[in-house]
């Protein structure tokens, strides 16, 4: 197993950068704040990223929680990839994470000054530390369930479609945006009558739908269960009625609150004929 290090400052680019320098090196699996990644796919490990403070994020990165550490080191044997890449501030965070999680040493490399232009690692700089962004280079959906409710947006690199048939990476150029909860000032919550408001504007989009006379959100670790009793049009095809709530329900508060949507359900309490 070959070990590649990508070192950089924080806020520097280094997550953004490492799928690139993955497929330039043909690097198959990445280290990268807690999280073992391999071939755009997160197979262990917790973001550092959504951890409350920033000392306890730091000792996430390190893979100082015993329990952790053992889940990633017993994903790594099993997938026993060929080349691994570890992102860190220095040289040092970098060998210890080598170090915690039993790993060969680093026998290449590279730091990040040698990727980006200094006005990139500028730019880089400001996203983190001014508006508090950061990148986790990995499919938004890998990740979702772990930062629900908070910031989190795709950001998807254009490529030559063949190297997607030459190397099957078809999620390897897309990263995901967030905001670190540590980010933010206070703590930070969605109420179920904002939810339910969203819910509300969705269902005008169902000509069918006449009311929704209750709403039920239930609170999940990983997301929300959204509950309603509907009443419907007398007339209408109540089993395409009920998927398109579903469909539009979870894609608006979804798109709105950056909330995990673990499932929609719809009980139909009743019909009205309209005139």
């Amino acid at each position: 197993m070959k070990i590649y290090s990508l070192v950089g400052k924080s806020g520097t680019g280094k997550s953004f950068q490492a799928n690139n320098l993955c497929r330039k090196l043909g690097i198959e699996s990445i280290i990268d704040d807690g999280l073992f990644i391999e071939r755009g796919r997160i197979l262990a490990g917790v973001s550092a990223k959504r951890q409350e403070t920033k000392i306890r994020a730091i000792k996430t990165a390190l893979f100082k929680d015993e329990k952790r550490r053992d889940e990633v080191m017993k994903k790594i044997r099993e997938v026993n990839p060929e080349s691994v890449l570890i992102l860190g501030t220095s040289d040092k965070m970098v060998n210890q994470i080598a170090e915690r999680l039993e790993l060969p040493r680093v026998s290449e490399r590279v730091a990040i000054e040698s990727l980006t232009t200094a006005k990139e690692r500028a730019t880089a700089h400001k996203q983190r530390h001014d508006m508090g962004k950061h990148i986790i280079p990995a499919p938004t959906f890998q990740i979702k369930k772990d930062f629900s409710g908070y910031f989190i947006h795709p950001f998807r690199m254009i490529k030559d479609i063949r190297d997607d048939l030459l190397d099957g990476l078809n999620s390897s150029a897309e990263r995901s945006v967030v905001r670190p909860t540590f980010s933010y000032l206070g703590k930070y919550t969605i109420s179920d009558k904002a939810i339910g408001d969203i819910i509300l504007l969705a269902t005008e989009n169902v000509p069918d739908a006449d009311s929704v006379p209750l709403i039920f959100i239930k609170n999940r670790k990983h997301g929300v269960i959204i509950e309603i009793g509907v009443v419907l049009r007398f007339g209408c095809r109540i089993s395409n009625v009920s998927r398109r709530l579903q469909q539009l329900i979870s894609e608006e508060v979804g798109r709105i609150t950056s909330l995990n949507i673990l499932s929609v359900n719809v009980e139909v309490r009743g019909l009205v004929w309209v005139e």
